[in-house]
């Protein structure tokens, strides 16, 4: 089981950045395929971003061309960075990690799931 933290959310306008992060076990990140997910009140988790060991990454229609992931081998994080937030932004976001291999946009995919950071994007 890998232990993943997230950080990095909060409360802010729409049109702002947010850069969210998420802690791993040493090394994690540089062998997982990692993902970041959300969960808007009422709706089910959906996929937002991936990215696997070797660098290439797959965005949702929703969030391509603002939001970007990378990650940070020696701090052992990866990164959401979100800009020109909108109020369908506003979710609960989950960090993954899932086994070497394509990035994927499946839930079922990913092994082990963070806890979760609430961004609230007001209008």
């Amino acid at each position: 089981q890998v232990q993943l933290v997230e950080s990095g959310g909060g409360l802010v306008r729409s049109g702002d950045s947010l850069r969210l992060s998420c802690a791993a076990p040493a090394r994690t990140v540089m062998w997982y395929t990692m993902g970041w997910f959300r969960q808007a009140p009422g709706m089910e988790r959906e996929f937002v971003a991936a990215i696997s060991r070797s660098g290439p990454t797959t965005y949702a229609d929703s969030v391509k061309g603002r939001f970007t992931i990378s990650t940070d081998n020696r701090k052992s994080t990866v990164y959401l960075q979100m800009n020109n937030l909108k109020t369908d932004d506003t979710a609960v976001y989950y960090c993954a990690a899932a086994q070497p291999g394509n990035p994927s946009r499946l839930e079922r995919s990913y092994e082990n799931w963070g806890q979760g950071t609430q961004v609230t994007v007001s209008s």
